[in-house]
C-alpha cells in the first residue's frame, strides 16, 4: 500500500473515527430522548384530553339531574303552562352560553309544552335512537345517538308519587368536545375521542380533528389516554387518541443526522487533501495516533504516544490529546452532576420533612427549658419530643434507604384524636405568631361519650399530612389570622378540612400547588403539598384546595378519605 493511501487511511481513522463514534453515539440518544419525550407529551396531552371530556359531560350529567326536579318544573305536575317555564329554560340557555343549542319539556303525549324555543310549543317530539341510559344523582339519564354534533339528552320529571309527568330535553352542542381535541393537538397531529364498546367488541369514534383519520391510515405514531384508576368506576367508556406524522416528529433528528453526515464528508475531504504531501514525513506519527485511537476506549491507563514530525503533526497530536481529555473530563462532569442531582433532591426531600418535627423539637424545648420543675406541661413537651425524634428516624431511615415513598400499612384509626394530636403539636407556634388555631369536630352519637371517626389509614402518614397543611396556613398567616380544621362524617367518605382567612390561592396557583418543589413561601422548598397529594393518593382519597369559607379570601385544602371496609370493622384500641 502506497504512502499516501496510508497517510489518508491513518489520518482518517485518528481523525474522524472518534468523531464518527461520538456522532453515532449522540444522535443515537437524541432520538431516543427525543421520542420518548414525544411519547410522554402526547400521553399527558390525551390524559388531559380525556379529564375535560370527562368533566364536560359530567357537568352536563349534573345539570340535567338537578334540572328535572327544579320547583319550576311542578307546571309540568300541575298541567298549567305559561311563559315562566319557557322563560326559565331560555334563561338556561344564555347563561350557558351556546353550551346547549336548545332546552325543552314535553308531556306523556310526546308533545312540546315549553321550550327554550317558543316556535316548537306545541309540536311532537321527534324519536331518536337511544345510546346510554346512565343512573346518576338518584335520577335516570339518557343519551341519544349523536345527529349533526347534537347530542339530545333527557331526564324524566316526576311527581311527588314519582310517577312519570313529562320529560326535560337538553340538546348539547357535541362541537364543544370537538374544540377540546382541537385544543390538545399542534402542528402534524390530530386528535379523536373513540368510545370502547365491551359487549360488542367493536370502536366507535365520537368526535375528531380534521387531520386523524389521514395520520391513522399512514401507521404513524399514536398514543391513547390512560388514567390513573380511581375508586369509582368511570361514567363513559371512552378514550381520547392521539395521533401525529412521523416525519414531524423525527424532522429535528433528521436534520441534525444530515449536519453530522455533512460534517463527516467535509472532515474526510480535507484529511484526504492534505494527507498526500505530508505522508512522508507523518506516516508514522498517524499510525502510532491511530493505534492509540483504536485501543483508547478499552485502555484503563495508557499515556498518549509521543509524536514528532513537523509542526502541524505535533499540534494535531496535542489536540487529540486535549480532545480525549476533554471526552474524559465531561465523562467525569457527567458523572459528577447525576449523583448530585441525586443527592440533591434526596437533601430537600429530607430538609423539608425533618423541618417539621425539628420544629416541634424546638418549640417543646424552649417551652421546657424554662420549667424550673418538669410539670404536667412540660411531661406533655417531653412525651411530644419523643413521639417526633421516633418519627423523623423513621423518616431519615427511609429516605436514605430508597427514594420511593413508603407503601401505607393500613389499619382502623380514629381521626378525631389524630386531628386533635397534630393541633396540639402546632398550638404553640401558633400562639407565637398570634395565630387562632380552632378545631370543629362531628356531633357524638347517643350512644357514644365524644365523636369517633373511622377511617382505614397509616396514622403516620396522615399525621405528616395533617401537620404539613396546618404548618402551612400558620407559616402564611399574618398575626391575627385564623385557621379552622375541622372533620366531616358522611356514609362513605370523610372530609378533613384545613381552612384560614389568609391570601388564598389564586386560579394559576391551582394547577401548580401540588407540584414538587412549587412554593410562594419565602424559604419554602415546595414539597410539603406534593408529598402530602402522594400520600392521600395513596389512600385512594383526594387533596383539593378551594376558596375558604372563613372569610371572602382564603384556602381551604380539603381531604377525602373513602371508607373501605374497616378491616373487619375492627375497632382501634
Amino acid at each position: 500500500m502506497s504512502v499516501k493511501k496510508l497517510l489518508l487511511l491513518g489520518f482518517l481513522m485518528t481523525a474522524l473515527l472518534p468523531m464518527l463514534i461520538v456522532t453515532l453515539l449522540t444522535f443515537y440518544e437524541a432520538r431516543t430522548v427525543l421520542r420518548e419525550e414525544i411519547a410522554r407529551d402526547m400521553q399527558t396531552r390525551a390524559n388531559a384530553a380525556s379529564r375535560q371530556v370527562d368533566n364536560l359531560m359530567f357537568e352536563r350529567l349534573q345539570n340535567l339531574a338537578s334540572w328535572s326536579h327544579l320547583e319550576v318544573m311542578d307546571e309540568v305536575v300541575i298541567g298549567d303552562f305559561d311563559k315562566r317555564l319557557s322563560n326559565f329554560l331560555n334563561e338556561l340557555k344564555v347563561s350557558y352560553h351556546g353550551v346547549y343549542r336548545s332546552l325543552y319539556v314535553v308531556n306523556n303525549h310526546n308533545v312540546i309544552v315549553a321550550s327554550s324555543q317558543p316556535a316548537d310549543i306545541g309540536k311532537p317530539d321527534h324519536a331518536t335512537p337511544l345510546w346510554l341510559q346512565i343512573s346518576f344523582a338518584n335520577r335516570t339519564v339518557r343519551l341519544y345517538q349523536l345527529n349533526q354534533q347534537q347530542l339530545p339528552m333527557s331526564s324524566d320529571i316526576l311527581d311527588e308519587n314519582q310517577h312519570k309527568v313529562g320529560t326535560l330535553w337538553v340538546i348539547f352542542d357535541w362541537s364543544a368536545v370537538t374544540r377540546i381535541l382541537e385544543s390538545t393537538t399542534n402542528q402534524g397531529s390530530g386528535a379523536a375521542l373513540i368510545n370502547l364498546d365491551d359487549a360488542q367488541r367493536e370502536t366507535r369514534v365520537l368526535a375528531e380533528t380534521q387531520h386523524w383519520k389521514k395520520i391513522v391510515a399512514a401507521h404513524d405514531i399514536s398514543v391513547d389516554s390512560v388514567l390513573q384508576p380511581t375508586a369509582e368506576p368511570p361514567i363513559f367508556n371512552w378514550i381520547v387518541s392521539i395521533a401525529q406524522y412521523r416525519s414531524v416528529v423525527m424532522a429535528p433528528v433528521h436534520r441534525m443526522g444530515y449536519m453530522f453526515i455533512l460534517l463527516l464528508i467535509i472532515t474526510g475531504l480535507l484529511a484526504a487533501t492534505f494527507a498526500a504531501p505530508l505522508s512522508a514525513r507523518i506516516t508514522r506519527p498517524l499510525a502510532r495516533l491511530t493505534d492509540y485511537a483504536n485501543h483508547f476506549m478499552r485502555a484503563t491507563n495508557g499515556a498518549p504516544p509521543t509524536v514528532g514530525g513537523p509542526a502541524e503533526v505535533r499540534a494535531l497530536s496535542r489536540a487529540f490529546n486535549k480532545m480525549m481529555d476533554d471526552l474524559t473530563l465531561s465523562k467525569e462532569n457527567l458523572t459528577r452532576a447525576a449523583k448530585l442531582a441525586v443527592a440533591g433532591e434526596m437533601a430537600a426531600a429530607m430538609s423539608h420533612e425533618i423541618r417539621t418535627p425539628l420544629g416541634i423539637l424546638r418549640s417543646s424545648a424552649q417551652v421546657l427549658a424554662r420549667e424550673k420543675t418538669l410539670s404536667p406541661e412540660g411531661q406533655e413537651v417531653v412525651a411530644f419530643i419523643q413521639m417526633e425524634t421516633e418519627r423523623l428516624n423513621k423518616l431519615v431511615s427511609t429516605l436514605v434507604d430508597s427514594a420511593r415513598p413508603r407503601q401505607p400499612e393500613f389499619a382502623v384509626h380514629d381521626m378525631v384524636p389524630m386531628l386533635e394530636h397534630a393541633v396540639a403539636m402546632l398550638r404553640m407556634q401558633a400562639n407565637k405568631k398570634d395565630v387562632n388555631l380552632a378545631v370543629v369536630l362531628p356531633k357524638p352519637s347517643d350512644d357514644e361519650a365524644q365523636s369517633r371517626v373511622l377511617v382505614e389509614c397509616d396514622a403516620e402518614q396522615m399525621t405528616q399530612v395533617l401537620l404539613n397543611l396546618l404548618l402551612n396556613a400558620i407559616q402564611v398567616l399574618p398575626a391575627g389570622g385564623q385557621v379552622v380544621a375541622s372533620i366531616t362524617d358522611a356514609p362513605d367518605h370523610v372530609i378533613i378540612s384545613v381552612a384560614d382567612n389568609g391570601a388564598g390561592v389564586t386560579e394559576a396557583q391551582k394547577e401548580q400547588i401540588f407540584d414538587p418543589f412549587f412554593t410562594q413561601r419565602p424559604g419554602g422548598i415546595g414539597l410539603g403539598l406534593a408529598v402530602s397529594k402522594q400520600i392521600v393518593t395513596a389512600h385512594f382519597g383526594t387533596l383539593t384546595v378551594e376558596k375558604s369559607t372563613l372569610a371572602s379570601s382564603g384556602a381551604d385544602f380539603r381531604i377525602e378519605l373513602p371508607k373501605r371496609q374497616l378491616l373487619n370493622e375492627a375497632v382501634p384500641d
